[in-house]
């Protein structure tokens, strides 16, 4: 079964893998290896001196009562004020690299997953919830470059000093090391009794962030229609439920997280007094130090707190895991294919379907059995009813999607060998919704052609009947529209839409509803530019209003996904078929003088 039947960004990523997820993060740390063993360096020294203090200040304790001296006592406290001041630095420093390495990652992260999904196929953007995306490019990203400027320095920081206190410790009393690290399998049972509940609910938190974004983010743009049918209260409800959903998953994930602590500080201080009643009784019959009482005291807090650090580092990594692999998954969507074969020289615009049949959903036929030729130049009309398949026709021309049969021809070249950048460069696209960018007026219309100078701009705005209304705007061509073109109105992003194709100058021309949002006297008007805007390009033209496309070359009758009828205006009403019935039903009085 191909991937574009398999329901495409549907199946939830799973918190399994870890060790293959972490291996593809560091792929994208990898390139700042120097970095990284600078990194590293700072995190030995400040580790060691980490390890170096409690030594010295158990020392400093035994000089004291051995030999009590006031300069003994002030050259103790110097040395370890250095070596304080020592370690803060190389903290700072390790942290300060460390987030330059996380950011550059997460940089490149979010770099290579914008330019993949520019790159997906049509289907994955109908299949994929906009919100749901938006969270996987900003929180789940986000959620991955917290745990990098974090955890990756405290994971390995309580590994270095985890092992070096154990060390130090067997070395001052292999007794009281004993004694302490009868705490270890309490800690480690208990950790694995959270961290094994903590996972699923850190995966959930973010399956149900991704649904109230995608939600909020959809109601957003929906707002007219919600009005309109007056559906804020069912609106407001289904978002309690996935906000409640949320606030389920997220409690439970803080909740057993939060016995972490809780755990260490109840272990941590059950492990201090072993220490202070045994190192008691060992120091009463002389066989350690106070000063080693005081030094273990102090890593035996050590000892615990990397445990502690380790297990709230885990469940960071989890978390970070859980976004990582909603964005792998993404990643791991296959782009649209290409071609390797030369573009051609030119288009001259011969279109030819050959028993073209496709669908968007295995055993639901959108297409059936499509066969028609466009010569060179000529405009070509598509009419019926709608789920007719009138779109999904244009949608194979641009290689939005590729026959599951048949093929299509370009100037006698199967178009599957057509490379897909190459031939959209040489389409002109005038879409029934006019996407608009948060751009000038101007740059707007320069979509068309990025390298296009301002005259060519106002030139192609005036032959789209746009220049009027766009200086009448307060800052003119360089008026900046909001979000989706709001800031003009519908059909005055129509008219922007059409100085766009005009200003690319296509050698392919498609035209879904150009002028539906038109009223009919700046309809009247624009038709003459269209018609110069088709001149000598072949055209595709889908039109409800049916007198816009009398005049077209050939006209598509489309029902149930099959050409029922096909021929010029004439022809076809001089058939009395399906085409004719449509044209009376428009227009029952004034048709029979077009006959």
């Amino acid at each position: 079964m191909s991937r574009r039947h398999q329901g495409l960004g549907t199946s939830p990523p799973k918190v399994d893998r870890v060790w293959e997820t972490l291996q593809r993060i560091w792929g994208y740390m990898a390139t700042q290896k120097q970095r990284f063993i600078m990194v590293i360096t700072a995190i030995l020294v400040s580790s060691s001196l980490s390890l170096l203090g409690p030594y010295l200040l158990g020392k400093t304790v035994d000089l004291v009562i051995e030999v009590p001296s006031r300069d003994t006592l002030v050259g103790m406290l110097v040395l370890l004020l250095i070596l304080y001041v020592c370690q803060s630095v190389f903290l700072w420093l390790q942290n300060y690299w460390m987030i330059d390495i996380a950011q550059g990652s997460v940089r490149r992260m979010r770099n290579h997953l914008f330019s993949h999904v520019q790159k997906l196929p049509v289907l994955y953007f109908q299949r994929m919830q906009q919100g749901e995306l938006m969270s996987r490019l900003t929180n789940d990203i986000e959620n991955v470059s917290r745990t990098m400027n974090t955890a990756v320095v405290q994971f390995i920081t309580s590994v270095l000093t985890l092992t070096g206190t154990i060390v130090l410790m067997l070395w001052l009393s292999p007794l009281l090391t004993l004694l302490t690290l009868t705490i270890v399998p309490v800690m480690y049972f208990g950790m694995k009794w959270i961290t094994k509940r903590t996972g699923p609910f850190f995966k959930q938190q973010q399956t149900d962030l991704g649904e109230v974004n995608g939600y909020v983010e959809e109601m957003f743009t929906g707002q007219p229609v919600v009005r309109m049918f007056s559906k804020e209260q069912q609106v407001i409800e289904r978002f309690e439920k996935k906000n409640e959903a949320l606030r389920e998953s997220g409690y439970y994930a803080q909740v057993y997280t939060g016995f972490i602590p809780k755990l260490m500080n109840m272990l941590n201080n059950v492990s201090f007094a072993i220490i202070i009643g045994a190192g008691g009784i060992l120091a009463l019959n002389g066989s350690i130090s106070i000063g080693v009482i005081v030094a273990f005291t102090t890593y035996s807090r050590q000892f615990t707190r990397p445990l502690n650090d380790l297990a709230n580092q885990f469940n960071m990594i989890l978390s970070a895991v859980a976004g990582a692999q909603r964005v792998f998954q993404v990643l791991d969507e296959e782009v649209e294919g290409e071609v390797k074969e030369e573009p051609l020289e030119s288009i001259s615009g011969d279109i030819r379907f050959d028993s073209v049949s496709f669908a968007y959903e295995e055993g639901q036929p959108t297409l059936v059995d499509i066969n028609f030729v466009a010569e060179p130049g000529e405009t070509i009309a598509l009419v019926g009813p709608t789920g007719a398949g009138k779109t999904t026709i244009l949608s194979l021309l641009s290689r939005f999607y590729d026959p599951d049969a048949g093929a299509i021809y370009l100037d006698g070249v199967d178009l599957q060998r057509v490379p897909r950048s190459w031939l959209r460069s040489r389409m002109g696209v005038v879409l029934q919704d006019a996407t608009m960018f948060h751009l000038s007026i101007r740059e707007n219309i320069r979509y068309g052609r990025l390298e296009a100078t301002d005259e060519e701009v106002e030139a192609a705005a005036k032959a789209a009947r746009a220049h009027e209304f766009i200086v009448n705007l307060p800052e003119g061509y360089e008026t900046v529209l909001d979000s989706d073109g709001k800031g003009v109105s519908h059909g005055q992003r129509q008219l922007l839409s059409i100085a766009r194709a005009m200003i690319a100058d296509p050698s392919l021309l498609i035209l879904d509803e150009a002028t539906s949002s038109i009223d009919s006297l700046t309809e009247s008007k624009i038709n003459t530019a269209l018609q110069r805007l088709m001149a000598g390009r072949t055209s595709f033209v889908i039109a409800h209003r049916l007198h816009t496309i009398r005049s077209a070359d050939k006209i598509l009758v489309m029902q149930h996904g099959k050409i029922i009828e096909q021929g010029s205006h004439r022809r076809l009403m001089n058939q009395g078929g399906f085409y004719a019935d449509l044209i009376k039903a428009q227009s029952p009085v004034t048709e029979g003088h077009h006959q």
